[in-house]
């Protein structure tokens, strides 16, 4: 960092049985020098995963256990961002990989953000959102064999039926984030952070 603010925010979550550092390498392959990554935890321990974290159970007999409170903390900590960094919510972009695409997805329509992206992620079913939600990208792998590809496609309709501008690129690769891919998150970017 130059001692000058960011030009923005990225928050980047982390999916099912992951951690804050799961997708912490991916910063500097981005090339996006003027903005400041944050990478936060999962509220939840993962229940098989010793390390791992999870916004919400996906256990079958606990399905959705935690997921209202990780809204609620998510939302609070997103808040309080702007007293801490100074950037207001219009500077943030939101992302998450699988789990944390859900999260980003569900939290991020409700909030005047700059932008979403969704990797490899899917989405809860749609309360209705305000007609000024942020712009989206969505990625995901036709291999998907974790979240299936039909769920990035039912994801996309679901947000252009709502009238949300979403931008849908579907890769050759499974549940991962490829290197073709970051060219595309770092154009979203600096394409929605120049309005």
């Amino acid at each position: 960092m130059t001692g000058e603010p960011p030009k923005g925010i990225i928050v980047v979550l982390h999916g099912w049985g992951a951690n804050s550092q799961d997708l912490a390498s991916l910063s500097p392959l981005l090339n996006l020098p003027e903005y400041q990554f944050l990478f936060p935890n999962a509220p939840f321990a993962h229940p098989y995963v010793s390390t791992g974290r999870m916004w919400y159970n996906l256990a079958q007999e606990y399905q959705g256990q935690g997921l209202a409170e990780s809204r609620q903390l998510l939302i609070a900590w997103l808040q309080s961002l702007e007293s801490s960094i100074g950037l207001p919510l219009s500077r943030t972009i939101l992302s998450g990989f699988s789990q944390g695409a859900a999260m980003t997805l569900d939290v991020g329509l409700t909030l005047p953000l700059a932008g979403l992206i969704g990797l490899s992620g899917y989405m809860h079913p749609l309360k209705k959102i305000d007609t000024t939600s942020p712009p989206v990208l969505l990625v995901h792998g036709r291999q998907d064999s974790v979240v299936p590809i039909q769920a990035a496609v039912s994801a996309q309709q679901s947000l252009r039926s709502l009238g949300v501008a979403v931008q849908y690129h579907e890769f050759n690769m499974a549940h991962e984030i490829r290197p073709e891919v970051l060219p595309v998150v770092s154009n979203f970017v600096l394409e929605v952070m120049s309005r």
